[in-house]
């Protein structure tokens, strides 16, 4: 429960498109690429385990919190076993990265540092990222461009502006994930001392903010099919949008009675913008993958 699954699949989408981006460019490597996906995924559970610990001590997490349970605040682990997972999977994600930086060198040093560092930093230490209206900026350049740009390097061991357009869309994609989380907990969030975005700006921007990031995501696929020479393959990619359709409408939902509405509602709504990344991220890099079989 405290490594929360269904959101690893922001971790993991945008290792899958990179690298479907280096076999399209004849540079894939495979334990390279599957050391990345380990990593990426022990970052992501390690922040989630951080955030999990640090809202319990910051009391951001309370009885009335909207969303899946916390097992801090909730009575299910003591906060010193959170804490210690949180440092095992660091741990952890520092091995796999050694192996990174023995193959690809300091710019992977660089990222890897960067990603555990800003991934404690989201809810601990003295200036945490989500408690200052921060958290958006965080998902979209590290679930996003460093994500994709990290995993197409240590394979290709060059950058590619590829790679970088796919990060562009994958972080939006990702904020969108975001934007519905603080929707739901806005008021909790706001009675917590938690300044998101949500709780500085209201209802309408986050809506409006969810639906821009949606909106980017799908013209990143067109950009690359019409200007990056990308295989139209990768608009399988937009199956990710589709699927976000039913989120959509309670979100929107929000707006049009939001004294009524139970913000438990757009629990739902964050578990399909979370398969939409999965989707989004798998048809890009199966769309890339296709286009280097065929090409």
């Amino acid at each position: 429960m405290a490594t929360r699954p269904r959101t690893l699949s922001a971790a993991a989408a945008p290792v899958v498109a990179a690298t479907g981006f280096a076999f399209a460019d004849r540079a894939l490597a495979a334990l390279p690429a599957l050391a990345a996906l380990l990593g990426a995924l022990l970052i992501q559970i390690a922040t989630n385990l951080a955030n999990d610990y640090y809202d319990y001590l910051k009391g951001g997490d309370t009885g009335e919190r909207l969303g899946p349970v916390r097992v801090t605040s909730a009575g299910i682990l003591p906060p010193r076993a959170v804490q210690r997972g949180m440092y095992v999977a660091l741990a952890l994600a520092t091995l796999t990265g050694a192996y990174l930086v023995a193959v690809a060198g300091w710019p992977i040093l660089a990222i890897g540092l960067a990603s555990m560092l800003m991934g404690v930093c989201y809810t601990g230490g003295p200036y945490p990222l989500s408690y200052h209206g921060l958290g958006d900026a965080f998902v979209f350049v590290f679930f996003g461009p460093v994500a994709t740009l990290g995993t197409y390097y240590v394979q290709a061991r060059q950058w590619s502006v590829d790679a970088l357009l796919v990060g562009v869309g994958l972080g939006a994609f990702s904020t969108a994930m975001l934007v519905v989380n603080n929707l739901r907990d806005r008021e909790t969030d706001e009675a917590a001392g938690k300044r998101t975005l949500a709780v500085r700006f209201g209802d309408v921007f986050s809506v409006v903010q969810y639906f821009a990031a949606l909106t980017a995501a799908g013209i990143v696929p067109v950009i690359g099919l019409v200007a990056m020479g990308w295989s139209p393959w990768t608009l399988l990619s937009l199956a990710g949008l589709a699927a976000c359709l039913p989120a959509e409408v309670r979100v929107l939902a929000v707006l049009r009675a939001p004294a009524r509405v139970d913000r438990r509602t757009l629990n739902p709504a964050l578990g399909t913008t979370a398969r939409g990344v999965a989707l989004y991220g798998l048809g890009l890099g199966v769309g890339a993958t296709i286009s280097g079989l065929v090409g």
